[in-house]
């Protein structure tokens, strides 16, 4: 027992036991650096938040761009021509890989020169007012967005109409043309259709059976010997691919509407959802008369 007491002294002792002066010390010069770093990173979030700070404010800029290129939507200008290329090699077995890259340049030509001039259209019209990740907004200049638009439409122009040369099929240029046009009285002015709420039917339109239809007729071919071209006959097949192309670009433009609702109604622009809401809160009105 003796022993035993020996040998559990030192566990009973050492909390009675009074601290050592250096481990307090320790301690106490901790609290403040302690205190210090966490104010530093109390500042750096109200920092970020803010858009105070060179990083934070690199960091939102890089931010915004990312958004304005808008990468995902040139798959509308993949899709269509791969569609109609595939739909093209399944008919008569023509893949031709230069002109389907080339016409793929083209298409994002025209692409860029959509979102751009929509930026700058939207930006005239106040839509795109509080919208920090438009174009123009970002550059600080109308005329350098439109410029970058109109440059970028007269090279697609370019390679489209390359295609046309090899193809030598006139459905192609025709059905294409009449594709920018949908998108030309989309935004611009004076026509703005989709301010009055025929965005989607023409989004569907120019992307569906139109450019569809077109990438599909730019795989005809033309002999330079006799000077004909060997024309691709109208399918069910491209009919019926082009109608689902059509339908699925249109639900990305109406789900690119939610959060843009509130400067859309400010400005009267007619989207299918401002349009839904007005609808809506003038069924309720007469509900409760």
């Amino acid at each position: 027992m003796p022993l035993a007491g020996i040998a559990l002294a030192p566990l009973l002792v050492s909390p009675l036991a009074p601290p050592s002066p250096r481990g307090s010390v320790a301690a106490v010069s901790a609290e403040p650096a302690r205190r210090r770093r966490a104010l530093r990173r109390v500042r750096c979030s109200a920092a970020a938040a803010s858009g105070g700070g060179g990083d934070a404010v690199e960091l939102s800029r890089a931010t915004l761009l990312w958004r304005a290129a808008r990468l995902p939507i040139y798959s509308v200008a993949l899709v269509p021509l791969t569609v109609g290329t595939a739909a093209a090699y399944n008919h008569a077995g023509l893949f031709f890989a230069r002109r389907y890259f080339g016409l793929l340049a083209a298409a994002v030509l025209v692409i860029t020169w959509l979102n751009l001039s929509n930026d700058v259209y939207d930006s005239d019209t106040g839509a795109d007012k509080n919208k920090k990740e438009s174009v123009v907004n970002i550059v600080g200049s109308r005329a350098a967005t439109q410029y970058a638009a109109n440059v970028s439409l007269l090279l697609g122009f370019g390679g489209l109409f390359w295609a046309f040369a090899e193809a030598g099929d006139v459905r192609f240029i025709v059905l294409v043309l009449c594709a920018i046009l949908c998108g030309y009285v989309y935004q611009c002015p004076p026509f703005r259709l989709s301010y009055r709420g025929l965005g989607e039917p023409l989004c569907f339109a120019a992307f569906g059976p139109l450019a569809t239809s077109a990438f599909y007729f730019s795989n005809s071919s033309r002999s330079i010997s006799s000077r004909t071209a060997a024309l691709l006959p109208l399918s069910k097949t491209v009919i019926a691919s082009s109608i689902l192309v059509g339908l699925t670009t249109t639900l990305i433009l109406f789900c690119s509407h939610f959060h843009q609702i509130e400067g859309d109604r400010a400005v009267g622009k007619m989207s299918p959802l401002v349009f839904h809401s007005l609808f809506s809160a003038h069924l309720i009105s007469l509900m409760y008369k």
